[in-house]
């Protein structure tokens, strides 16, 4: 079972100074040429807390979105109150869909993420995630190439068709190592659940355990072709 213990020693320490610096001079550019044009999209798992930590360097106001699809772990919501009360300046919005999950059964049918779990992101995360971005002109995202294939092309700056803005991506070149270190050396707050094996969160009906070193996403939408969610392709 992957855990951040598989990765850390406890007394580790982040040591790649140059990943860390990166990362905070892409959020200074990012910040000083899109101002309040900008926003982070964030999914709360340990590279959502990370950019956290940086961006709170950066921009300690600076305004965060989680699309609350309703359907969250726990931990999640949990974890998310825990961030609040420790970054007190940063505007982290929970952005709902249109349809309650009532109503989305009744227009579509019980569990859609089983039946149809394309069309549950769409209107669960990418229609919200767009709604907030018509009004951006660049968005943050916690991509990594390491962690799966379907990234491995992504930069430090993309043009992002799908929302026709810019994505920018500040760790990009960060490994998983580099991830947690970081996180045990600063103390950071994490979603337990990374504790259990699960190395990407997303919605509860659609995360399990990974067991893949080779690809961190393995354990989203198992048994299924998908996998992304729509919000990066």
């Amino acid at each position: 079972m992957l855990t951040y213990q598989n990765w850390i020693e406890p007394d580790a320490q982040f040591e790649d100074q140059d990943v860390k610096t990166e990362a905070l001079n892409v959020l200074r550019w990012a910040y000083e040429t899109y101002g309040e044009d900008l926003v982070y999209a964030c999914s709360f798992g340990i590279e959502g807390i990370v950019l956290i930590d940086l961006i709170a360097q950066v921009k300690p106001d600076a305004e965060i979105i989680f699309l609350d699809t309703d359907v969250h772990f726990k931990e999640t919501y949990k974890l998310i109150e825990d961030v609040k009360k420790d970054y007190p300046s940063l505007n982290i919005k929970m952005k709902k869909p249109d349809l309650t999950l009532e109503e989305q059964a009744e227009k579509h049918g019980e569990k859609l993420w089983e039946t149809n779990p394309n069309l549950c992101c769409k209107i669960r995360k990418v229609i919200p995630l767009h709604s907030e971005l018509t009004t951006k002109k660049a968005w943050i995202s916690g991509l990594r190439q390491e962690q799966s294939t379907s990234r491995k092309n992504v930069q430090f700056l993309n043009k992002d068709e799908k929302f026709a803005n810019i994505k920018i991506c500040p760790l990009i070149h960060w490994t998983w190592k580099d991830v947690w270190r970081y996180a045990h050396k600063n103390n950071l707050k994490y979603n337990v659940l990374h504790d259990r094996g699960f190395p990407s969160i997303g919605c509860e009906p659609c995360t399990q355990p990974a067991f893949n070193e080779e690809d961190l996403r393995a354990g989203r939408w198992t048994g299924s072709q998908k996998t992304e969610c729509g919000l990066h392709g």
